[in-house]
C-alpha cells in the first residue's frame, strides 16, 4: 500500500506565504517525479509544478517566481512554499507521484489534497 498525503493548506491574506507538503509512504522502492496540481471550486484540475527526482522543476506560468517547488528524496516529501499569493491562486492543491513498489512496477498516485484560501 502506497499514500500521498498533503498537509501545511489553510486561509491566508493577499500578499501572505504558505508552504504545503506531500509525503509519500507506505511499500516504496523508489519515487520519480513528483508535481502539484490544484482545483478551484468549479473548475478543471490544472497543473502548477513538477520536479523530477534530480531535481529538474517547471511551472505554471502565472505561479513562476512566486512558488518554489522542492523535494527531499530521503523523506520521500515534496514541498511547494507559495509566496505572495493572491485569491486566484485558493484551490484544493493535490500532490502526485509517480511510485515504483519495485524494480519492476510502478503507478502514479494521489493525494486528497489540502485547502488554500487566500482572502484579499
Amino acid at each position: 500500500q502506497v499514500q500521498l498525503v498533503e498537509s501545511g493548506g489553510g486561509l491566508v491574506q493577499a500578499g501572505d506565504s504558505l508552504r504545503v507538503s506531500c509525503e509519500a509512504s507506505g511499500s516504496i522502492f523508489r519515487v520519480d517525479g513528483m508535481a502539484w496540481y490544484r482545483q478551484a471550486p468549479g473548475k478543471q484540475r490544472t497543473f502548477v509544478a513538477s520536479i523530477s527526482r534530480a531535481g529538474s522543476t517547471n511551472y505554471l506560468a502565472s505561479v513562476k517566481g512566486r512558488f518554489t517547488i522542492s523535494r527531499d528524496n530521503a523523506k520521500n516529501t515534496m514541498y511547494l512554499q507559495m509566496n505572495n499569493l493572491n485569491p486566484e491562486d485558493t484551490a484544493v492543491y493535490y500532490c502526485t507521484a509517480d511510485i515504483h513498489t519495485s524494480q519492476w512496477s510502478s503507478d502514479r498516485y494521489w493525494g486528497q489534497g489540502t485547502q488554500v484560501t487566500v482572502s484579499s
